[in-house]
């Protein structure tokens, strides 16, 4: 069974469709959404909402992504883990790529990356993607394509076994350095993607990129 975490925060008007694609998706699964203390109606949606596979659980403050990630992972009871971000972002129908590669044994940790065929979207993000990446590169001594995509098929018991504790957007380099630093093998798989703005509820900002240089140096030399 495939565990898909969901960490939302101010979600209202996407959460809703974004549960229901995930469910359309026709593979077993269970569907955790963990809450992180939205202020704009996304838990009173979310209460409304009725799945048998569906968990939903509450922050009673913001912790962060990675927070939200961890109370996922926490709930989880699935063989495989994979996190969807409630924003329409990525395909969900894309799992079966990530499952294709790591029931053929190209990889402990596959990844669904972005920009193989090119990158969409805005400079900053482009360049600030390539810039942490390449330094993920350099420092770690691998060749990826995208070190920040949420799509990170795992087995949960290797998951675990990282010992996660970061709570903001630098999860994502967490789990790649902790994963690396482990003999873990990483593989990539194209995946869909549309980047969706600023006034359309994006909510990395450049001092997120900054935080994710920093804890990239620091995972590598501590």
């Amino acid at each position: 069974m495939l565990s898909v975490i969901v960490p939302v925060y101010n979600e209202v008007k996407n959460i809703a469709r974004v549960i229901e694609k995930i469910n359309a998706v026709a593979i077993d699964k269970e569907i955790i959404v963990v809450d992180d203390n939205s202020n704009d109606g996304t838990d009173k949606v979310l209460r409304g909402l009725s799945y048998p596979n569906l968990k939903i659980v509450y922050h009673s403050s913001n912790r962060g992504k990675g927070g939200a990630i961890l109370t996922g992972l926490s709930q989880a009871d699935g063989e495989y883990v994979i996190v969807e971000d409630a924003d329409f972002e990525y395909d969900s129908g894309d799992y079966f790529k990530l499952f294709d590669a790591m029931q053929k044994g190209q990889g402990d940790v596959i990844l669904g990356a972005r920009f193989t065929d090119g990158y969409c979207g805005r400079f900053l993000h482009k360049a600030g993607n390539r810039f942490l990446t390449g330094l993920l590169n350099m420092l770690f001594g691998v060749k990826l394509n995208d070190s920040l995509t949420c799509y990170k098929l795992m087995r949960r018991a290797d998951l675990n076994n990282l010992a996660l504790v970061s709570n903001g957007f630098d999860i994502e380099i967490e789990i790649l350095a902790k994963a690396i630093k482990k003999g873990m093998r990483i593989a990539e798989v194209p995946v869909s993607y549309n980047p969706r703005a600023y006034s359309e509820g994006k909510k990395i900002r450049i001092s997120d990129g900054l935080w994710a240089a920093i804890r990239i140096i620091r995972f590598r030399f501590f």
